[in-house]
């Protein structure tokens, strides 16, 4: 399907006020979060996404209660289980970025078996970013190239190039889900010119329907990269030219 958005980045947000609003504990609404994924994922293949990188954990999210910060780690232990036929069969190539030293072991074990038998698949970039910052992200990417390159200037490809994964390239749509609208350290490089999408829909509610309608809508818009619109530049008048006579 051609229309334009290869890179779709999703923070998935809404999942405990979902819950809350039913009378549950916040983690429920994460149980529920974690079974729209497999949906997603399908739906953005389907699509001819060709990247779709989700945000999974924060850095920012170590501070929430113990409890909750243990279900997500099961949470996502439960996801590659369940999920690894799946990517394999689709030739999905996974990873997860981020600082993932404070998983289990177990976990550890089981993202680098599956991201070592995916490397090589020319299918959907999937992406989870798993305790991961922004900011974290480009300090990790200077300090990677300062410590190859010492005394070099950096420069802005060199910065791509030592990003955590950046074959995935830029972002150009990012979608929030939950109503909020601000990007929380989510792929701040990446996102430099992204279509941004604020949804109200709660994560554990968002349908692949309303992922195709999103990049439907968005495809239609006219990205500029900060040019003028094509129609415009056309019906410009043209600057007269004077001549200057030296003396």
């Amino acid at each position: 399907m051609s229309h334009g958005i290869k890179h779709v980045a999703i923070i998935m947000d809404g999942n405990g006020r979902w819950a809350n609003q039913r009378l549950r504990p916040r983690v429920w609404g994460h149980v529920r979060g974690s079974t729209v994924v497999s949906d997603i994922v399908q739906a953005a293949d389907d699509l001819g996404v060709e990247a779709l990188t989700l945000y999974a954990f924060s850095t920012e999210n170590w501070s929430r209660p113990s409890q909750e910060v243990g279900a997500l780690f099961r949470l996502l232990h439960k996801f590659l289980l369940k999920e690894r036929k799946r990517l394999l069969a689709n030739k999905v190539s996974f990873r997860v970025i981020g600082n993932t030293t404070r998983l289990p072991q177990d976990t550890k074990d089981l993202i680098a078996k599956l991201e070592t038998e995916t490397k090589d698949f020319a299918g959907l970039k999937l992406t989870f970013c798993f305790s991961y910052g922004g900011r974290m992200e480009l300090v990790h990417a200077m300090n990677s190239f300062i410590t190859a390159n010492p005394g070099k200037e950096i420069t802005e490809e060199d910065v791509q190039d030592h990003l955590m994964r950046p074959e995935t390239g830029d972002v150009d749509l990012l979608i929030r889900t939950g109503g909020e609208q601000r990007v929380s350290n989510f792929l701040l490089w990446q996102i430099a010119y992204a279509e941004l999408c604020f949804t109200p829909t709660k994560w554990p509610d968002f349908t692949a329907r309303e992922l195709k309608r999103i990049v439907e809508s968005v495809s239609k818009r006219e990205r500029r990269f900060g040019g003028l619109p094509a129609a415009a530049d056309k019906n410009l008048p043209r600057p007269e030219v004077q001549s200057i006579h030296v003396q």
